[in-house]
């Protein structure tokens, strides 16, 4: 099974206990943490046929749910947290999913590559569009579907009403404080609604 330093992250922000829902989960490696360092309920969903069978093989119960439908099966407000790591820039009806993750969930948490790394841009400038261990694809053979930076999905999130409650970005594993929109390679996301728009 796979581990990521963004486990720990995650992880922090997940109390003992909590009923977690992850979505796009592959093999429940996230799960299989969670429910080791937090006791957590957790629950998956996947659509690939591999991906299923493995979360089965690693113990995680897992349900079979093309995510460009939404999560019309789930009860509102039913799980504590509501995970997409790494996996938001394959999905296409991406105002859809986070509407969906935080109708079924208190909060939402988000990870994703950015595009707008300064590594991506500087293989943009040379002419090819970039290769890297957050975009580890080539372009004609990649699951991503949206290309896009921290400065957008902060737009985003703006445009939705949706409330950034916390935010960390990385480059290599490392913490990035300064410019993440620039310097740093992945981040994840702490959401939820906001209240009282338009009063």
């Amino acid at each position: 099974m796979m581990y990521r330093y963004d486990f720990d992250v995650i992880a922090r922000w997940i109390e003992p206990g909590e009923k977690v829902l992850d979505l796009a989960c592959g093999d429940g490696s996230l799960l299989r943490h969670l429910m080791s360092v937090r006791n957590v309920q957790g629950y998956g969903v996947e659509n690939d046929i591999d991906n299923l069978t493995a979360c089965i093989g690693n113990g995680i119960n897992v349900i079979q749910v093309d995510l460009e439908k939404g999560l019309a099966g789930f009860e509102d407000g039913f799980f504590d947290h509501v995970i997409m790591s790494l996996s938001l820039q394959a999905i296409h009806n991406t105002q859809g999913i986070l509407a969906e993750m935080l109708r079924v969930g208190r909060e939402a948490v988000v990870s994703f590559p950015n595009f707008g790394y300064w590594r991506h841009r500087q293989s943009i400038l040379n002419g090819r569009m970039p290769v890297s261990e957050s975009l580890p694809h080539q372009w004609f053979n990649t699951p991503n579907v949206r290309f896009f930076t921290i400065a957008d999905f902060e737009a985003l999130c703006e445009l939705n009403g949706i409330e950034v409650r916390e935010r960390l970005a990385f480059d290599e594993g490392q913490q990035v404080t300064d410019e993440p929109n620039f310097l740093a390679s992945v981040a994840v996301y702490r959401l939820g609604k906001r209240h009282n728009i338009g009063a």
